[in-house]
């Protein structure tokens, strides 16, 4: 692994959890272990490619963590949280309850076109869990 140098502490967090699939696969990962098929239909429009490249990754962070069950193909592969991907509970929900709100005032201020589909409510299974 390359020897990283972050600035300030946000930097590193947000290289684990940045991009548009990480948050969403930690939601869902949050409910319960699944295999590649369970988040592909939970999250239709990410190409499996993506899908495979993002939980590496959160792999490779240690977010993640891959087990494979049984003796020959077909393998049953399954993704689950680590103790240090649940441990990013509390800022996964803070991250979210301030992107609603900010939505919110967005609004309010005449800005139509966007908003927040899911409330921070799917992350709340990692709160409960820690």
């Amino acid at each position: 692994m390359a020897k990283k140098t972050y600035n300030i502490g946000v930097e590193a967090t947000l290289d684990v959890i940045s991009g548009k699939w990480k948050p969403q696969l930690l939601c869902h990962l949050s409910v319960r272990p699944q295999r590649t098929c369970d988040l592909r239909q939970e999250l239709p429009e990410i190409s499996q490619k993506v899908l495979t490249q993002q939980l590496r990754e959160l792999m490779d962070d240690g977010i993640v963590q891959r087990q494979v069950y049984g003796d020959r193909a077909p393998f049953k592969v399954v993704y689950t949280l680590t103790t240090m991907g649940r441990s990013l509970g509390t800022v996964l929900v803070q991250m979210s309850i301030w992107g609603e709100h900010h939505v919110d005032e967005l609004r309010e201020s005449g800005v139509s076109d966007v908003r927040v589909q899911n409330d921070h409510a799917g992350f709340e299974h990692l709160l409960q869990a820690n």
